[in-house]
């Protein structure tokens, strides 16, 4: 079992917000739905799941808006 998975994504929201809505649909447990999270850095947008074999999943991106 993974811990913790990130995948990188190209485009500040769309690719994040599609993700994040997708693996909700996939069964995925929201952790934390996307967000700009400054405590990481002011470019951080990112979003979290729980996969439902119980893997951490998150989709970023560091670019700004």
């Amino acid at each position: 079992m993974l811990d913790h998975l990130s995948i990188q994504c190209t485009d500040v929201e769309a690719s994040v917000d599609q993700f994040f809505q997708a693996a909700l649909g996939g069964g995925a447990e929201a952790l934390h739905e996307p967000r700009v999270w400054p405590e990481y850095h002011p470019n951080y947008y990112g979003a979290f799941v729980r996969d439902p074999d119980g893997n951490n999943v998150e989709a970023v991106c560091h670019l700004p808006a």
